[in-house]
């Protein structure tokens, strides 16, 4: 079977779940790797070549691929150790739980080391990238707060440099996505003006910022912050912090690890109620441990423990390292344990975080146009079945 023809199929009774609501028995149909029609199974088209696999959804939804823009690694391998081999085994897996597109994540980390990372990403991506597509680096430090390291090795903390970025933006153009940083922070400003020139995402994390602080930053074009409620000021009624700015603000997006560890479900349900429309993603944060069992691992150059899903600092024990999450358990949670609906849900994994990267023009929802980043997830147990990206059915 040539390539192309590999890349053409269709599938029908399905509940296909779009931007504008679910298409209940819907079809979809692939030519060469490109959705060429969505709508109902009855008018589904027969021009499809003979040849092209008819898959029956038999009631299943047919979802957008997830897109994780925080992750760590996962099968034992951290990208800030990143090589082709590992970077392979990384989306791999992350592929096999319905992650069609990833942002490498870095954690705070020696300058030589996020040079390191760049290289082999940019190489990366230079090539056929088999499992899911990595869109480029999301760099989460070394500009954090002193105070509210988390994870990260304090001895890596610098301050905001729009210099090392500069210098990054033009040795690998396009390659940075984000930037997490402490807006508080001296220099974070020009950092944050520099990354919004460059459609670069700029954000909050890792931060002692007081509420003002905050809206401050947004005023020179913050936009958006990472796993909510941790590693940032919480939310008192007469102190709001850096959570009570992000949640009051339509200006700043707000990331989720939705697995019942890092954030109560109540806590998500209210997030949910307050950031409508583009404004709340769902992440992993998942550490070098996801898709593996209890035990110690690496963060970074920070050893942590495992034990039940819960990662915590080795040295630390009341830290929370990063998670094990897949998108597809978040997705699940969302579901199954916040109440949110399936769509909600899937515009927080898929729409959103194409729209905050600004791919929304060709992946992220599913219609007309855009690539097959396709999953197929069982309606009751909302178990992955299958996962195309760019047309291909990744094994």
């Amino acid at each position: 079977m040539s390539n192309q023809i590999s890349r053409t199929f269709q599938i029908n009774h399905g509940q296909v779940v779009t931007p504008l609501g679910i298409i209940k028995d819907g079809a979809v149909t692939v030519i060469d790797g490109i959705i060429s029609y969505v709508g109902s199974s009855s008018g589904a088209p027969s021009m499809v070549p003979s040849s092209a696999e008819v898959i029956d959804a038999k009631g299943a939804y047919i979802l957008p691929g997830f897109i994780d823009i925080h992750v760590h690694g996962g099968m034992k391998e951290d990208f800030t150790d990143s090589t082709q081999e590992s970077l392979d085994i990384i989306t791999k897996f992350h592929a096999s739980q319905g992650t069609t597109a990833m942002l490498a994540t870095t954690m705070t980390t020696p300058r030589e080391v996020l040079d390191q990372v760049l290289e082999e990403v940019h190489i990366y991506k230079s090539k056929d990238m088999p499992f899911a597509q990595l869109e480029g680096v999301h760099l989460e430090g070394p500009f954090i707060s002193p105070k509210w390291p988390g994870a990260q090795n304090p001895e890596h903390i610098v301050p905001p440099s729009k210099d090392w970025i500069e210098e990054w933006e033009a040795r690998y153009p396009g390659l940075i996505k984000q930037v997490t940083f402490a807006p508080e922070r001296e220099g974070a400003h020009d950092l944050i003006r520099y990354l919004r020139s460059k459609g670069i995402v700029a954000a909050a994390g890792h931060t002692d910022a007081a509420y003002k602080e905050i809206m401050a930053a947004v005023e020179v074009g913050l936009h958006h912050s990472v796993h909510m409620f941790n590693a940032m000021t919480p939310l008192h009624h007469r102190k709001p912090g850096a959570a009570g700015a992000i949640l009051s603000s339509p200006k700043i997006s707000a990331e989720i690890i939705a697995d019942g560890i890092h954030v109560h479900p109540a806590a998500i349900s209210i997030i949910a109620k307050l950031k409508t429309d583009e404004n709340f993603i769902l992440i992993t944060d998942a550490m070098s441990a996801a898709g593996l069992g209890n035990g110690e691992y690496m963060l970074g150059d920070l050893p942590v423990i495992v034990k039940d899903h819960v990662c915590t600092l080795k040295e630390s024990p009341g830290t929370l390292a990063g998670s094990t999450l897949t998108m597809i358990r978040g997705f699940r949670y969302l579901v199954q344990q916040v109440g949110l609906s399936v769509e909600h849900a899937s515009s927080m994994a898929s729409g959103n975080p194409a729209k905050l990267l600004r791919i929304e023009n060709r992946t992220g929802s599913i219609e007309t146009g855009k690539q097959a980043d396709l999953l197929l997830v069982d309606q009751q147990e909302l178990e992955i079945r299958k996962v195309w990206i760019k047309g291909r059915l990744n094994k």
